[in-house]
């Protein structure tokens, strides 16, 4: 294991110092793709991390916990494939910047990104106002959303690797935007108001720079049982509350986000192009909860 530190934060680089290399899958729908997935230490990050290394990816993880990285690592090492980390809080504008740094470095090259940072309803009890209705939101708590991870960091890792895939003549990019991009909440404005962004900065960078062979796709996930919204999953405990939530009863888990993310990083999609995939159980499809 390799160790650098740059501007304070660790960065690992998992048998690559060494000149070690673990053994590539030799086959898979990702087989000779290197993947950027941000927000990778838990949840549908992490799911997908390990879901891309299991497809023969070589897969670059960036979160801020080191030790949920490490284990992302691992356990795609443990399925024969190859993966490294780097440490970063992508609330700090340089991070964008030197994860692709890192990444060509150990890779050469940047095939997906997958833009996954983000907060939500723990953010709100953590930080109250945030997750509110515009009425008892301060301006503070609107900029922690907006100019925070939310919306800002999808900005600055798009900044720094899009140039790169433009240069290579290809490239997917998959942003996660939220069913709250394309319909309303009754509270948590800021974070409607970013994920509808999302929605719309991915049809604007379709049509921009799908002719360069760069596609960009967006998932909207649903009720998704991970720790970002273990606040409201106790209401799924109750069968009527759960079908009155989502018309399948259940909420979603992180794999199933993970699979509709595979698919756009795959050349399966090779004609997907600022597509909007709602993986929300049926959430968004009806019109009166029943």
């Amino acid at each position: 294991m390799g160790e650098s530190r740059q501007g304070g934060t660790t960065t690992i680089h998992d048998n690559l110092a060494s000149g070690e290399q673990p053994a590539a899958a030799a086959s898979g729908r990702l087989a000779g793709k290197v993947a950027v997935v941000t927000g990778a230490s838990s949840g549908i990050g992490r799911a997908t991390m390990e879901l891309f290394g299991r497809e023969g990816a070589k897969v670059v993880g960036a979160a801020r916990t080191e030790s949920k990285l490490q284990e992302a690592v691992d356990a795609i090492k443990r399925g024969g494939g190859e993966a490294m980390y780097v440490t970063a809080n992508l609330e700090d504008p340089s991070s964008a910047d030197r994860i692709l740094q890192e990444t060509l470095d150990a890779y050469g090259r940047v095939d997906v990104l997958f833009n996954n940072a983000g907060v939500g309803w723990q953010y709100g009890i953590d930080n109250p106002g945030t997750m509110g209705g515009i009425h008892e939101a301060s301006l503070e708590n609107w900029r922690a959303i907006i100019n925070g991870v939310d919306l800002e960091s999808y900005f600055t890792m798009i900044h720094a690797i899009l140039p790169r895939m433009l240069e290579q003549g290809s490239g997917s990019i998959i942003n996660t935007a939220s069913m709250a991009g394309v319909t309303g909440l009754y509270d948590a404005h800021a974070y409607t108001a970013a994920k509808g962004a999302l929605v719309n900065l991915t049809r604007s960078m379709a049509i921009t720079y799908g002719k360069q062979g760069v596609r960009t796709n967006a998932v909207c996930p649903g009720f998704i049982d991970t720790p970002m919204i273990a606040p409201v999953m106790g209401a799924f405990d109750d069968p009527q509350t759960a079908a009155a939530l989502v018309p399948m009863g259940r909420p979603g888990r992180a794999e199933e986000i993970a699979n509709a993310v595979l698919f756009f990083a795959s050349e399966e999609s090779s004609y997907c192009n600022g597509s909007i995939l709602l993986v929300d159980g049926g959430c968004t499809a009806r019109a009166f909860p029943g």
